[in-house]
């Protein structure tokens, strides 16, 4: 017995392909396409990850659908790619094997709003902006903001956070149950609506972050919130990051209960400002949001800004009415734009890595330290107040040199991070990009995973060659 790589799926029949396509566009008519303009669309274009697209693109609108097409795929043995918005950043949707990816755009219902019980039931498809404008009139929203309008199939299938993260958890701590096509044409329901459960396996969190490796998720169940009575947003510039971070660490020690709390660097604050046409000074900066009722927020505001003065932080910028709000918080939204925006030409590395809070200042710091002296451009900016922060290095995509500096310091960042006790990727997952890292993090827990992966899907078909690449005795 030998082991044999099985990156790509078990091999299909010579004519497989052309008897597959031909039954789905018989079944599907224009929402079936092998445009190649269209199959470049649904493939990876924010990393520096070549772009691998699809055989063919189809438009699902019901999970019976989706049903019918993984089963198709399985009998042909052709991979299957679930796409949402395509705003990950890993290459979770390229293609590299080629295939059939499945655009679940158009399953963008949201069937059921539960006012009494602070939840709701959607489609895959709908995105978080859409949801909360659905949600706006009933006073309630969904607080997951990764800031790309993503589908809420994809946030969950990628594990997403954001910049309420501190305050409301993540996809894995917001998501009730879900419905899911298995690899071989089966769908589950995991959960149900209550908010606690003792029975079973918790598949739920087995799907949440299995980057459509383990079944295509087509429906959520989803916890809403309250709209606050109150919401203060204010920006806050510090003397140095280590002065930032530190003011974070004080105040989630003393549990300060805050809803936002993002760190953006000197070099980020630079491009803001020239990007979404601030006036900020060019400095360390936390960008802050307080929730609660008037007396309560304004005493959360007054707590903070004892901290901030003790850790070397400026005046507050204050945006209280919405308008000045949005603004804010969209110019935090786009720092991924207004950073390419430092160097036009240039590639835009977007990478992240999550450590214990208390490591937090020590991590930026040393990257910090790397980033100056590998003279590269490179904005910080992250998600502060649960350890987990975003470097975006610039460099010149056809030279060699700068790409493999680039390489060298993203391998080193990821170590810097394992050995404060990190991890590897706090929100953005690993895709194709962070494979490479898995096992100096996960050691033995890679080879349960795979096992799972090959119990679950055991022809390879769902979104082969992300998360891992595994052998098997052949």
């Amino acid at each position: 017995m030998s082991l044999v790589r099985v990156d790509a799926p078990q091999p299909a029949a010579t004519d497989a392909k052309p008897a597959l396509f031909a039954a789905l566009s018989a079944r599907f008519g224009d929402r079936f396409s092998t445009s190649a303009s269209l199959r470049a669309q649904h493939a990876n274009t924010l990393t520096w990850i070549p772009c691998q697209p699809p055989d063919a693109v189809i438009f699902a609108e019901t999970t019976e659908e989706v049903v019918a097409v993984v089963a198709l795929c399985a009998d042909a043995r052709i991979p299957v790619i679930a796409f949402g918005t395509g705003t990950s950043l890993e290459g979770h949707v390229n293609a590299p094997f080629g295939g059939v990816c499945i655009d679940l755009s158009r399953m963008n219902r949201i069937l059921a709003v539960h006012e009494a019980d602070l939840d709701c039931v959607v489609e895959a498809g709908v995105t978080r902006k859409q949801l909360n404008e659905h949600l706006r009139d009933r006073g309630l929203f969904f607080p997951v903001d990764p800031g790309a309008d993503a589908s809420l199939g994809g946030m969950a299938a990628t594990r997403a956070s954001g910049t309420n993260a501190v305050r409301y958890g993540t996809m894995r701590d917001n998501v009730l149950a879900l419905t899911a096509v298995l690899a071989d044409g089966r769908v589950i329901a995991t959960g149900t609506r209550a908010r606690k459960s003792a029975a079973g396996y918790d598949l739920t969190r087995l799907l949440i972050g299995s980057e459509g490796t383990l079944g295509i998720i087509t429906s959520l169940t989803l916890k809403l919130y309250g709209v606050p009575d109150t919401i203060l947003s204010a920006v806050c510039p510090f003397a140095s990051i280590e002065g930032a971070c530190l003011a974070v660490i004080a105040a989630l020690q003393i549990g300060l209960p805050l809803a936002r709390i993002e760190l953006a660097d000197a070099v980020q604050i630079r491009a803001c400002n020239g990007y979404s046409h601030l006036t900020l000074p060019e400095q360390p900066t936390l960008f802050l949001e307080f929730h609660g009722t008037e007396a309560s927020a304004r005493e959360q505001v007054a707590s903070f800004a004892e901290i901030a003065a003790s850790e070397g932080g400026g005046d507050f910028q204050w945006a209280e009415r919405q308008e000045d709000r949005t603004k804010l918080w969209q110019a935090r939204h786009d720092a991924y734009w207004a950073a390419r925006g430092l160097q036009p030409g240039a590639e835009l590395l977007s990478t992240d890595v999550c450590v214990p809070i208390s490591a937090l200042a020590a991590c930026v710091g040393e990257t910090r330290e790397d980033i100056d002296r590998l003279g590269l451009l490179a904005p910080i900016v992250g998600h502060v107040g649960d350890g987990n922060f975003h470097v975006m290095p610039l460099f010149d995509p056809n030279d060699p040199e700068e790409r493999r500096k680039v390489q060298g310091f993203l391998d080193r960042l990821i170590e810097r991070a394992l050995r404060f006790d990190g991890t590897c990727s706090g929100e953005h997952g690993v895709g194709q990009g962070k494979i490479g890292y898995l096992a100096a993090e996960h050691g033995l827990g890679v080879e349960v995973m795979v096992a799972i992966k090959k119990a679950l899907d055991p022809l390879n078909i769902l979104n082969p060659g992300k998360i891992f690449r595994y052998h098997h005795d052949g």
